[in-house]
């Protein structure tokens, strides 16, 4: 596995939204390395269906920011080739429930590569995708499968809840000798916040981060639950006192930071918008069982999708998809 890359500290920062600081990350990568490059369908002259990649066109060219045909298997396994070949792609799927069409490349191909060539090639590939429910897009355009790529060795995968770990993890996974799956919350690209201006800004792959101390319970959360999650935490302040910990990677996981949060706090909640069973809840939970046992003062409390896809209709989607009082609701079970 690669060594990641240092934080880089900067007094500057400025506001951008997700969206912004990803194509902040994808443009400060392109322009310090010739060797990046970004593909997908509609990322070119169109600027990405999400306009995620507007204006990369333009300042790299067709060569650098390519256009491809509707096949998620076609490109994704160019991206693989070309990144054990010396490039480092980064290749935007532009709905994670397509992945599946790539299911080879990624599995056989993809993860095991570097372990069965004894480590004589490098995965420097990187591949950028949106999830979950909100939009009214139905269940082929909202599903939330960032769990299945946590689960198979040799893949990374990250999950970032504000703009500034968007920024600093994409810039990471860019400069990453494995696979990296860097997983976008659809509903967060409007989300702003303050990020650091310094090109050299990276944030390391699997280290969580505390977003918000706390004495009574944890909440563990990733992506859009990270920002509802805080909004709870300050509408209990003063009754209950809320420890918010962004996940940021699903895989490695940073079991340290949350045990040590679990050893003040003795209750935690984990909040993860994707199905509640078999998935990075049950992972959180074992591991804190696991490593801190005799730390718990209440029983895990889950808050995720129930075992279901994602309805068409919106009243349905809005009782399926979690949300704060779904957290809050889970934090008074503990507390």
């Amino acid at each position: 596995m690669s060594t990641q890359p240092e934080t880089a500290s900067s007094d500057r920062t400025e506001t951008l939204t997700v969206r912004e600081a990803i194509r902040a990350a994808l443009r400060e990568e392109m322009e310090q390395d010739e060797d990046v490059f970004v593909m997908g369908e509609d990322v070119g002259k169109f600027g990405g269906v999400l306009d995620v990649t507007d204006g990369l066109f333009e300042q790299f060219g067709g060569e650098r920011v390519r256009d491809t045909p509707i096949s998620e298997a076609g490109f994704v396994g160019a991206g693989v080739g070309a990144a054990a070949t010396g490039s480092r792609p980064v290749v935007e799927v532009m709905f994670s429930d397509f992945l599946g069409v790539s299911g080879e490349q990624i599995m056989n191909q993809m993860a095991k590569m570097r372990y069965m060539f004894g480590g004589k090639i490098e995965m420097p590939v990187t591949i950028r995708t949106t999830e979950g429910g909100g939009m009214g897009a139905a269940s082929q355009h909202s599903g939330t499968p960032h769990t299945w790529f946590a689960h198979f060795p040799g893949l990374k995968a990250v999950t970032p809840g504000t703009p500034a770990a968007a920024k600093g993890l994409l810039k990471s996974a860019i400069r990453s000798n494995d696979p990296v799956f860097f997983f976008e919350n659809k509903m967060m690209y409007e989300q702003s916040g303050e990020v650091p201006t310094d090109p050299g800004y990276t944030l390391p792959i699997g280290e969580a981060s505390v977003e918000r101390e706390g004495e009574d319970v944890t909440v563990v959360a990733t992506q859009r639950l990270v920002g509802e999650s805080l909004d709870v935490a300050e509408d209990l302040a003063g009754e209950t006192s809320v420890e918010v910990i962004d996940v940021r990677s699903l895989y490695p996981l940073d079991t340290d930071t949350l045990a040590d949060s679990i050893r003040k706090t003795g209750r935690m909640v984990v909040a993860d918008e994707s199905p509640i069973s078999y998935g990075v809840h049950a992972e959180i939970v074992t591991r804190m069982v696991e490593n801190e046992f005799f730390s718990l003062d209440a029983p895990l409390q889950r808050v995720g999708v129930p075992d279901t896809h994602i309805p068409f209709s919106s009243p349905l989607e809005d009782e399926v998809v979690p949300d704060g009082d779904d957290v809050r609701d889970a934090i008074s079970q503990v507390v």
